[in-house]
C-alpha cells in the first residue's frame, strides 16, 4: 500500500509504521497557537477534503483545553520546534493526527500533505511520520499574460489552488501592457487585460493559500506594445528598427536611458500599480534589451559602454522601486555579461538568472551572484512556448540543473517561467508537467529527483489514478524530438506553423521522413488517453485540450510532409488535407481558448493559423 502512495513535492523524510488511523466518527480538527485565525482556512481545506473523500464533518475548534478522545486533527504553530521556516511535522498514529511547525505556513503545508495522504488512503490512513522543510524560502510560478492569452480569474484560482497544493510560495502574472492602466487606456483597449480589482481580489485569494502575488512590470525591454503607439514614440530608443542576435527586427522595443520622460512614464504606471498588491517585492524585467546604443543613446553608450548605460538607467529604476517601499527584482541577463559590474548592484535587489535550454549556466552565473553576495533566484522553464506539446526531457533537465546549482551557490529563491511567444499556442496541460516538477525539485531536490514524473502528474495534475493522461502528457512532450533539429528554446514543429513554406523547404537536414516519425511518435503518445480516468471537473475540456495539442502537431507534421515531398500526387493529396483540416482547428482552437481565458488577444493568436491557409488555396 506504501509504495502507492504518490506524494508531491516527495518528503524528504518519511518513516511508515504498521499501525493506521480510521477516519470516522466524529471528531474535532483543533487550533492549537496564539492567533488561531491564522490557521482557520488551513483547518477549513482540511475539514472540506474529509467532507468530500469521506462525509466526515469534523468540526474547527481552537484551545488546550478540550479532551484528547474527541481530537482527530490537531494544528499547532510551536516557534521552538527545530524546524527550518515553513517546515513541518506530521504525525498519523491510533491516537490521531498532528501536524506542527514553527510558522502558519509550515502547518498548511503539512496540511496540504496530509490532504494527499486522504485522497488517496481513505478511510484508513498509514501509520507515519514526516519531517519536512524546503530547499528554497522563494518558490515560484510566473505566468506570461501578456502575449494574446489572459487567464480568466476562474483560471487563474484554479491555477493558484493547485500551486498552492505543491507548495508554491510565490505567483507572478508578467505585464508587459495587460494591466488596465487607467491613464492609458489605449494600450490595453483589445487585450481583456488583469484589472486592479482583479489584483485586489486575486491577491487576498493567494495569501491566504500562503502564496505571495508578486508584481511585474517591464520597464525597459519588451515594452513594443507601448513604444510602437505613436503617442510613446517619443520614449522608444529606436522607432523603426534595429538588430537582434537572431537579425533585424522592425519598430520600437525599449525605453531610452538617456531620456528623461523614461523614468517619468515608469513612475506613473508604478503609482497605478503597485497599490494594489500587499508584496513588498516588484519584479521590474529589464532582460533582452537588444536594441540599446542603436538609437538615441548611441552617444552614451560610445561614450561610456552599453553595460555602463544599462546599470545607471537600472539603477534609477531601482530608485523609483525603492520609493514606493518594495524590494526590486530583475532579470539577469544582461548584468552576467558583464561580471565586474555586478559588485556595483546595491544588495537590497534581487537578481533573476534565468535560462531555458537544459544545459544553461546556472552553475557559472549563480557563482558570479553568489560571490558578489548579491541575493538572487535561479529561473528555468517549463519548455512548453514555441513547442505546442511542451519539451519533456529539456524541461527535467533544465529544472534538475536550475535547483541543483541554486542550491550550491545559495540562491534565495526558484522561479519557474512559463512564457507564450508567437500566440502562446500550448495548451494548459502542456504546462503542468514543469510546474509540477519545478515545485517538487524547488521544495526539496534531493528527494524528487527520482520523482515518478508520469505516475506523479497523472495524478496531482489531472487527478487520473490510472497513470494514462500522465503518460501521454510525457510522451507528446517528447514528439519534439523525432526531428532533426532542436533550436534554442523551441521545436521544429512549432516553427512548421509559423515559417513559410520555403523557409521550410530551405532549413538543413529538413526531410519528409522526419515529419513522418513525428507523426507516429504523436499518435502513438495519445493512446493511453483512451484508458485515462480524469476525475476532476474540467475532466472534459482536459481531454479537448489533449486533442487539440495533437491535431496541432499532426498539423504540423502534415505541413512538414506537404513542404518536402517532391511527388507531385502526394503533395496535391496532402495540400487538399491540410486545407480541410485547417477550418475545424482554427474553430476548435477558438473554443478551447475561451474556456479558460479571455478574448482580448485571440484573434491576434489564432490569426496565425489563419495565415496558413493560403498556402493551401
Amino acid at each position: 500500500m506504501h509504495d502507492q502512495i504518490l506524494l508531491l513535492p516527495v518528503p524528504r523524510q518519511l518513516t511508515f509504521s504498521t499501525d493506521e488511523y480510521l477516519l470516522d466518527g466524529t471528531r474535532l480538527i483543533v487550533i492549537q497557537t496564539t492567533r488561531p485565525q491564522e490557521l482557520l482556512f488551513t483547518a477549513r481545506r482540511v475539514q472540506q477534503i474529509l467532507r468530500d473523500c469521506c462525509t466526515l464533518d469534523w468540526e474547527i475548534a481552537a484551545g488546550g483545553a478540550i479532551p484528547p478522545d474527541l481530537i482527530g486533527l490537531t494544528l499547532r504553530v510551536d516557534s521552538r520546534l527545530p524546524l527550518p521556516g515553513q517546515g513541518y511535522e506530521l504525525s498519523i498514529s491510533p491516537q490521531g493526527i498532528l501536524i506542527q511547525g514553527s510558522d502558519p505556513a509550515g502547518v498548511f503545508y503539512g496540511a496540504c500533505t496530509l490532504i494527499q495522504i486522504i485522497e488517496q488512503c481513505t478511510p484508513r490512513l498509514p501509520g507515519l511520520t514526516i519531517s519536512d522543510w524546503p530547499d528554497f524560502p522563494a518558490r515560484g510560478v510566473m505566468l506570461d499574460v501578456s502575449r494574446n492569452r489572459v487567464p480568466k480569474m476562474e483560471t487563474l484560482f484554479n491555477l493558484v489552488d493547485q500551486l498552492a497544493g505543491w507548495k508554491i510560495n510565490q505567483l507572478q502574472l508578467y505585464f508587459e501592457h495587460a494591466f488596465a492602466y487607467r491613464s492609458h487606456p489605449a494600450v490595453w483597449a483589445d487585450v481583456s487585460p488583469i484589472t486592479g480589482q482583479d489584483v485586489l481580489v486575486l491577491d487576498r485569494y493567494c495569501r491566504e493559500r500562503f502564496i505571495e502575488l508578486v508584481p511585474n512590470q517591464q520597464s525597459f525591454g519588451h515594452l513594443a506594445p507601448w513604444l510602437n503607439r505613436p503617442e510613446y514614440k517619443h520614449l522608444a530608443e529606436v522607432e523603426d528598427g534595429f538588430q537582434t542576435p537572431w537579425g533585424y527586427r522592425a519598430g520600437s522595443f525599449s525605453l531610452a536611458p538617456v531620456e528623461p520622460r523614461s523614468l517619468e512614464f515608469l513612475r506613473g504606471l508604478y503609482d497605478e500599480l503597485l497599490p494594489h498588491f500587499s508584496s513588498r517585492m516588484f519584479n521590474i524585467g529589464g532582460d533582452e534589451t537588444w536594441d540599446l546604443g542603436q538609437g538615441r543613446s548611441r552617444q552614451a553608450c560610445e561614450e561610456k559602454g552599453r553595460a555602463r548605460v544599462y546599470l545607471t538607467f537600472l539603477q534609477q529604476i531601482f530608485q523609483e522601486v525603492r520609493s514606493h517601499g518594495r524590494i526590486p527584482q530583475f532579470w539577469g541577463d544582461i548584468i552576467v555579461e558583464h561580471p565586474e559590474l555586478i559588485p556595483e548592484l546595491p544588495n537590497d535587489v534581487i537578481a533573476l538568472e534565468w535560462g531555458y535550454e537544459a544545459h544553461h549556466p546556472f552553475d557559472q552565473h549563480g557563482a558570479q551572484f553568489a560571490a558578489s553576495g548579491i541575493p538572487f533566484y535561479v529561473c528555468p522553464g517549463t519548455s512548453s512556448w514555441c513547442s505546442l506539446a511542451g519539451r519533456t526531457d529539456n524541461a527535467v533537465e533544465n529544472l534538475h540543473n536550475a535547483a541543483e546549482n541554486g542550491l550550491r551557490h545559495r540562491a534565495s529563491g526558484y522561479l519557474i517561467t512559463d512564457w507564450g511567444d508567437y500566440g502562446h499556442w500550448q495548451a494548459w496541460p502542456v504546462s503542468s508537467l514543469g510546474l509540477m516538477v519545478g515545485a517538487a525539485l524547488s521544495w526539496c531536490c534531493a528527494a524528487n529527483c527520482d520523482l515518478e514524473i508520469s505516475r506523479s502528474l497523472s495524478w496531482h495534475a489531472f487527478r487520473d489514478a490510472s497513470g494514462a493522461a500522465g503518460k501521454a502528457a510525457c510522451d507528446l512532450g517528447n514528439v519534439y524530438r523525432s526531428l532533426w533539429d532542436e533550436p534554442h528554446n523551441s521545436s521544429i514543429l512549432f516553427w512548421t506553423m509559423q515559417w513559410p513554406l520555403e523557409k521550410i523547404r530551405a532549413h538543413p537536414g529538413a526531410a519528409a521522413s522526419y515529419y513522418e516519425n513525428a507523426l507516429r511518435a504523436a499518435e502513438s503518445a495519445c493512446e493511453p488517453l483512451q484508458q485515462a480516468r480524469i476525475e476532476r471537473p474540467d475532466a472534459d475540456l482536459i481531454r479537448e485540450e489533449f486533442d487539440l495539442t495533437f491535431r496541432l502537431l499532426r498539423h504540423a507534421c502534415w505541413r512538414g510532409m506537404f513542404a518536402l515531398e517532391e511527388d507531385p500526387g502526394r503533395a496535391d493529396k496532402l495540400k487538399r488535407a491540410l486545407a480541410a483540416d485547417l477550418p475545424e482547428l482554427v474553430s476548435d482552437y477558438r473554443q478551447v481558448w475561451l474556456k479558460r481565458n479571455r478574448p482580448g488577444g485571440l484573434p491576434e493568436s489564432v490569426g496565425r493559423l489563419e495565415k496558413l491557409q493560403a498556402d493551401y488555396a
